[in-house]
């Protein structure tokens, strides 16, 4: 099992940007493709964008695209999310996940994921 700890959620006003970094712990960090979630109040927890575990590939949801990065840095077992112009509708607790099948080309789903971090806030004002 993997430990992840999210950090750089906060409160920012709407076209303000963040940066959301997941550092591992606990496995082969490199092996594993990241993703990052969002739960929404209300609303079920949502795919937001994946890398493959070697970052030659990211994924992203439509809702997203054009305006958050994925990248990772497998020398420090941390993942980022880059999150910029953001909206009120961005608004939610973000979760990073590591994927539950090594060297899988399945990572687009919450299915694909086993571990989970405990979260980080963001809240996007108007």
């Amino acid at each position: 099992q993997v430990q992840l700890v999210e950090s750089g959620g906060g409160l920012v006003q709407a076209g303000d940007s963040l940066r959301l970094s997941c550092t591992a712990s606990g496995r082969t960090f490199s092996s594993y493709a990241m993703g990052w979630f969002r739960r929404a109040p209300g609303k079920e927890r949502e795919f937001v964008a994946a890398i493959k575990w070697n970052g030659d590939a990211m994924h992203y949801a439509d809702s997203v695209l054009g305006r958050f990065t994925i990248s990772r840095d497998n020398a420090k077992n941390t993942v980022y999310l880059q999150m910029n112009s953001l909206k009120p509708e961005d608004t939610a607790v973000y979760y990073c996940a590591a994927q539950r099948v090594p060297l899988s080309y399945s990572y687009t789903s919450l299915a694909d994921y086993a571990s989970w971090g405990q979260g980080t806030q963001v809240t996007v004002s108007t």
